[in-house]
């Protein structure tokens, strides 16, 4: 089907699902601060004021969707900005805890809200931003921000381009809506060969598909971060820290299933519980209060750190410090992977050297949780046996699947390069 036909089916889709939740849209409005922060960007583009103080021309727009993606970019810019300090960098975000990170990460001057894919709203970002190419992170692809980069000759690279298990049937089924816009994608890195192959079948020009790598496996979590020294200070040096990150809801109530065995047979234990979503701090700190369980939460404990007691756990409501705090773990679990949520990424404690478990649905992370099995590298544990299996790995002081997972992690950095190599030859420049 060609594009246009196609775009003006789809804008029609959006428009009658924009006036028919209207209802929705306005009652979200009045009621979450979460909702309304950001919208007027997300509908017409970011201000006057914001874009009379961009950088200047040429100016590359790299697209980070939320938390995961901004920290996966981070050595991107470092590097673009290096090797072109001439060009300018603008980041976006879709998240508002994305938009947090990346205002701490790369400055509040050059960080914005990425437009709904209205089309007004797409024209007005861009008149405002006036890319030079557009990089997206993974697979943040929307038609008429696409259909906006042809028209306005704007290269588009995909980078960590990814298909995931989930995604895979129903970019296939809508093959014929979908193959006249990926079309226009310049150039595609993706993570793995498996994923090439996958973005192929979809429909991505099979010359513009390279293996460019993850570049989660580049990510270097800070160790000199206020809360790892802080924290690091008053945990006795006996301490068995279990850090749990990541986690969804039904998990929080397994791992606390878990414990008291655990605790049992490990009496030095202490437990980081770090909740995915920030809207479920409050939730999961209600879970612990009913559990009779010992424990404390960062935003109380910040004021006064104290030691944590032997047994307790610590209840990580913040955002940005989980990675960074995987340092001082002795077993690391990684969450959504007991319940069916695809899982996340195994690699931030990996970097560490710590032993990492994760559940059996890690479908979002298969090639890398495969790359860990193969190699040691990485544990499965089942809800039904929770308490044995971390036990098992708190306990087993022989245990080189830590030292596996960092050699692994070592071994598969250099996507970072990647990528910049071939944002630089969109720009024209010389790699």
């Amino acid at each position: 089907m060609h594009q246009s036909i196609v775009r003006i089916l789809y804008n029609f889709a959006l428009l009658l699902l924009l006036v028919l939740g209207s209802p929705w849209w306005l009652f979200r409005l009045f009621t979450s601060e979460r909702f309304r922060e950001g919208l007027r960007e997300r509908f017409s583009g970011p201000s006057a004021a914001f874009a009379n103080g961009l950088p200047a021309r040429p100016r590359v727009w790299i697209h980070a969707v939320s938390v995961g993606e901004v920290l996966a970019i981070s050595g991107l810019v470092r590097e673009l900005q290096s090797r072109l300090p001439d060009v300018g960098i603008v980041v976006s975000t879709t998240t508002r805890t994305g938009q947090k990170l990346a205002r701490e990460r790369f400055g509040r001057e050059r960080c914005f809200y990425f437009p709904l894919d209205f089309p007004w709203s797409v024209r007005a970002a861009f008149d405002r931003v006036q890319p030079s190419a557009l990089v997206l992170a993974e697979s943040e692809l929307w038609p008429n921000v696409l259909s906006r980069c042809a028209k306005s000759n704007v290269p588009v690279a995909v980078v960590n381009a990814r298909v995931s298990d989930r995604s895979l049937p129903r970019y296939l089924k809508l093959g014929m809506l979908w193959r006249p816009f990926l079309k226009l994608l310049t150039v595609v890195q993706a993570q793995t060969p498996e994923d090439a192959r996958r973005l192929i079948a979809i429909g991505v020009p099979e010359e513009r598909v390279t293996v460019g790598g993850n570049l989660k496996f580049d990510v270097r979590a800070p160790l000199d971060a206020p809360i790892v020294e802080l924290l690091g200070s008053v945990l006795r040096g006996s301490t068995k820290l279990l850090v749990c990150g990541s986690t969804l809801d039904g998990e929080e109530a397994l791992l606390l299933a878990a414990w008291p065995r655990i605790v049992n047979a490990v009496p030095n234990a202490v437990m980081l519980l770090a909740p995915r979503h920030p809207k479920r701090f409050e939730k999961v700190a209600e879970l612990l209060q009913a559990s009779r369980t010992q424990w404390t939460k960062r935003s109380a404990w910040i004021s006064s750190p104290a030691p944590l007691p032997a047994g307790s756990i610590f209840l990580l409501d913040s955002i940005g410090e989980l990675a960074s705090l995987y340092a001082l773990a002795a077993v690391a679990f990684v969450g959504g992977s007991l319940v069916r949520a695809g899982g996340h990424n195994p690699l931030e404690p990996a970097q560490f050297g710590v032993p990492v478990a994760t559940g059996p649905h890690y479908e979002n992370f298969r090639e890398i949780v495969q790359l860990l099995l193969d190699q040691d590298a990485i544990r499965i544990v089942h809800s039904p046996r929770l308490d044995q299996e971390l036990l098992a790995m708190l306990q087993d002081e022989a245990s080189t699947c830590g030292q596996n997972a960092q050699r692994v992690f070592a071994a598969q950095a250099g996507a970072t390069g990647h990528a910049t190599d071939a944002i630089l030859k969109l720009l024209g420049k010389d790699v």
